[in-house]
Order: C-alpha cells, then structure tokens, then sequence
C-alpha cells in the first residue's frame, strides 16, 4: 500500500524510534521462533471451545511447526507476497499459526469478525483483494461458509474459500485436510524472502464504521510492537505472564496486546469461543492467570461470578479495562473479589494502546484517568473552536501510528493536522498528573454554558444501575440547545424512572446542567460490529419533532 505523504515517519524519527528499541529489525516471527527453541513446551495458547466443553492447546514448539505447515499451505494456494489473508473465525487455536504463518509467506493478514453482515463482508473482501478466506461452516445461527462462498463468487478476484471444521464442500477447501493434516513443512518449497519484514505491511485491521464505510487500517510489525512493547515493559510483564483475553482475537486488543504480546514475552494466553463472561474466570484458575483484560462490563460479570460461585484468583495480578472509563465502584469489585488491581487503557485500531496507568499510582487512579502515555507516543489536547473549557480533541503521534488507510489514503492524510497530528476525534481534559481522562468522541459531545459534559462517565454511571445492561447518553435535535436524553437496556421488567436515574448522576458528584430530560428503553443498543454504539442512528430515532418540547 502507499501510505499518504507526511504519515511515514522521515527518516530521523525511524532512526530514532529504532535506537529507542520501539522499532526493531526482528519480527514476531522472530520471536516465535525464540521462544519455541528456548522453551518449546511451554504452553502458548489455550483456545477453549464453551459448547464443546473442549480445550485446544499449544505449546511454543507446536505452534512454530504449525506456522510453517501453515505458511507452505498458503503457499501452495499460490498466495503471493503482499496479497491478503482473511481469516473470519471466533477465538479458536486455527487464529494463531495463522498469524505467524502470515508473516512467513509474506501475506497481510486480515482478522474479520464472524458477526460481520454479508456486506461489509463484500466490502472488505473486496477492498483488501484477498486471496484467502478462511471460516466456519456456521455462528450465531448464519451460515458464514456459505455467505462468504456467495460473496467471493460475486467477487472479480478470484479466492479460495477454506473451512474449518468440514471437509471439501461447495467449491470450498476443508481446513483440515489442506492446512493440518498434511506436514508440507518436511519437504517446504517457500523461500525464505518471501517473509515480512518488520516495516512491511503486515495487518489490516478494521475500524467500525459508525459513521459510514468501516476503514482497513494498515500496521506494520514495529507499529504494533512499539505499542505493545510500551504495554508489556511498562505492566512489567515478563516470561510468567498469563494472558486470560475476553476480546475477539479480530480486534487490535485480542489480537496484539495478546497473541502479539504473549509471543513476544514468552506467556500463555488463554480466550474462548463464545461470549461466556461468568465462565471466564474458569480459564483464570485453571492455567493460574496473571492479567485479565475486557471492557468495564465484562469484567463486572467477571466479578458477579465470583461473588456467586467463588474460585482461587490468588494468581490475578492486572486486570486491565479498555473502551469505556472506569468507576471507583468497579476498582473495588476488583480488588474485594479478585484480590487484583485495576488499570485503565486507552487506544484505537490506528495506534494501539497509547495511555493506561501504572503500578506505581494511587491504587484507584484507573477511576479518574485513562493514564499517560507509553514512551513511544505523544499526546497533546486541542482546545474545541479555540476556546479552552479544560477539555478538547485528544491528538496523537509517534511510532505506534498506523502509516495508513489501506487504499483510502486521502481519508487517512485528512485525518492529520497541518503540523503532523492525528486527530483521534476523542474529546479528553488532562488528569492534573500527565495524563488523560476520556470523555467521549467529539462528534457526540454535549456542551452546555461552555462546560462539556463526561459523556462516558455519564453512561458509565447510568449503567452501572442495578436493573440497567447499560445505557447511551447524548443529545437530540429538535429544540433550542438540545435535549439530553439516556437510553437505556434494563436487565429486567422493572424499569428506573427518569427521577431515579437523574438522582443517580447528581449522586456520583456529576454537573446537574447534564442530568438526562428524557430516559428511553430498548432492548439492545444498535452497535458497530466492534461493539461502539451507532449514536448517530439514535439521535435520528429520537429526535424532538419540529415545536415540541423535551420530555
């Protein structure tokens, strides 16, 4: 891909981040293969299969063999350097010699969803070219095989459709037959130039599109290791890290700040298949997980669970809660029933983890920041319209950065400022100790007398109502300055009332000039297929009709 101009660091910088060890000549590959000839049966990856009641597992030795069978695989479906490799799987064991195998056939590979619609699904294929498309047979009650076999067809490029768990079928390649069972790395046949490099595109990972077309944003290897590398060296993890991942390896979290992670330090990372919060902490106890990381409601589950059925969580050291802030009521269900501490992070799919805290903080400092940043990134805040309010649009820079839109470089470039900024479109204010707090996206902001309303908070609050899932907070059109209204998803018949809820808020210590006007009940929040609320359909759905007032 050609990465806009003013995105790929000058020379100086590269340089730079190589002598600061963010960027690197070595790969992941590299680092796998360290691994499994250092400590070759030491567990890598347990992919734990929820309806089977089975686990897969492997060790470093196994999963390098399986990278190079992999890799020869690919191969031999004549996929050529630089052409792209989606993989369209839950989190199963398949996911991860992918990867590896990725980089040793020079392919890009491309993590989808399995809940992505057919066509977003044809928009990605399409856009990335891909020359392989490997899936399930079926999720969630879709026939994802097929649908990628339909859409693939319809296609002008030509891909190969694999299937795990079935056998050649339809015009599609089983998984097993092509890729396991047959040990192509004893007699291999690719060359070895045909590996990445580290600053070769290596991933193309989508955003969620909420505001229109999802985005394919490109990394290298030494994007990602200097974000995770900043992640890893700043938690202090090390060789006896033991990753129980809640998030979809298709996502930057699973797939880098764990796979990418735990290869890289040597650990175990464990996940499952299915969207199971109250069994997680099974994968906890069972191979003596060190770090736990999921968003604020799927750890409040975690804890639920505890509390209902409690298990030894004395290996739990970190848990680590991205994509929503944290509430000091979390950090002590935390601490009461797993015994661990909190960290707070914030990223996106175009940097990684930029900020989180630290251990060395205040204990509960995950309950008013989202931290400061790894040493390879900078951050600064842009005051809204000029006006300073203590808050404005969070801006980035640094070696973890995307180098861009795959094929959509001018969308990437007019992300940029005139001095070489990326505008994350996040509003944050500082947390007085060098580091940020966030409050929302910019476009979802609510201001009112020149003070902007913690958007995330709000719902963060809200939510954390007893007979609430969780709840969306923003403003509608319709009448003279807006009307803030909470939508909400209860857990039950019973419903809070407005007045409860508006009691709720002033409660937590919130500016009362942001107290929802109106409270609307749903059964689900329309989301993106990475789980961001589509804000802008609500506000369409709720809008206040021309001359009435708020309710």
């Amino acid at each position: 891909m050609t990465a806009p101009a003013g995105v790929v660091p000058d020379a100086a910088s590269a340089a730079e981040y190589r002598r600061r060890g963010w960027w690197r000549d070595a790969t992941f590959l590299d680092d796998l293969r360290r691994q499994a000839r250092e400590r070759p049966h030491r567990l890598a990856v347990a992919g734990r299969r929820v309806a089977a009641a089975h686990t897969d597992t492997l060790d470093y030795g196994e999963l390098a063999r399986l990278t190079e069978r992999f890799a020869e695989a690919l191969h031999a479906l004549d996929v050529r350097r630089g052409e792209v490799v989606a993989v369209q799987l839950p989190n199963r064991w398949e996911m991860v010699p992918l990867i590896f195998a990725c980089i040793r056939a020079g392919a890009l590979i491309c993590p989808i969803s399995p809940i992505c619609p057919p066509a977003e699904l044809r928009h990605r294929l399409e856009l990335t070219e891909a020359k392989v498309v490997v899936t399930v047979p079926e999720w969630s009650g879709e026939p994802l095989a097929s649908i990628a076999k339909t859409v693939v067809d319809d296609l002008p490029a030509p891909a190969h459709v694999v299937v795990v768990d079935r056998a050649d079928q339809d015009g599609t390649l089983g998984f097993a037959g092509h890729f396991v069972d047959v040990a192509r790395e004893e007699d291999p046949r690719l060359p070895e130039s045909r590996q990445l490099g580290a600053d070769d595109p290596f991933a193309v990972l989508f955003t969620s599109g909420t505001t229109g077309e999802s985005k394919g944003v490109v990394h290298s290897q030494n994007t990602i290791h200097s974000a995770i590398r900043g992640y890893v060296d700043a938690l202090g993890l090390a060789g006896d890290f033991v990753a129980a991942v809640s998030t979809p390896l298709c996502h930057y979290s699973g797939f880098a700040q764990g796979i990418l992670a735990g290869v890289l330090v040597g650990g175990t990372v464990a996940f499952q298949d299915e969207r199971r919060n109250e069994v997680l902490l099974d994968l906890v106890t069972r191979y003596g997980a060190t770090l736990l990381y999921g968003p604020p409601a799927t750890v409040s589950d975690v804890c639920a669970s505890q509390r209902a059925h409690p298990r030894d969580t004395r290996t739990l050291r970190h848990v680590v809660v991205g994509s929503a802030p944290v509430l000091q009521s979390l950090v002590d269900d935390i601490r009461d029933t797993l015994g661990a501490r909190t960290y707070s992070l914030w990223g996106m799919t175009e940097n990684g983890p930029v900020t989180f805290t630290r251990p060395e903080e205040p204990d509960d400092h995950a309950a008013r920041s989202n931290g400061r940043p790894i040493d390879a990134m900078r951050i600064r805040i842009e005051p809204l319209d000029g006006v300073d309010h203590g808050v404005g649009r969070l801006h980035v820079r640094g070696a973890s950065l995307s180098p861009g839109y795959h094929r959509r470089a001018d969308l990437y470039a007019a992300e940029f400022s005139a001095d070489g900024w990326f505008d994350t479109g996040d509003l944050a204010r500082d947390d007085g100790h060098g580091g940020i707090r966030i409050l929302g996206r910019a476009r979802d902001a609510i201001v009112r007398s020149g003070a902007v309303a913690p958007v995330t908070e709000l719902e963060a609050v809200i939510g954390g109502h007893p007979a609430l899932r969780e709840a969306a907070v923003l403003e509608v059109p319709g009448i003279p300055g807006g009307a803030v209204v909470a939508v909400v998803v209860p857990r039950r018949a019973a419903r809070p009332a407005l007045d409860e809820i508006r009691a709720l808020v002033v409660a937590a210590g919130h500016d009362p000039r942001f107290l929802p006007e109106r409270v609307e009940y749903v059964d689900a929040l329309p989301k993106t297929l990475t789980g961001k609320v589509r804000k802008a359909e609500l506000r369409r759905r709720y809008a206040v009709p021309a001359g009435a007032g708020a309710v």
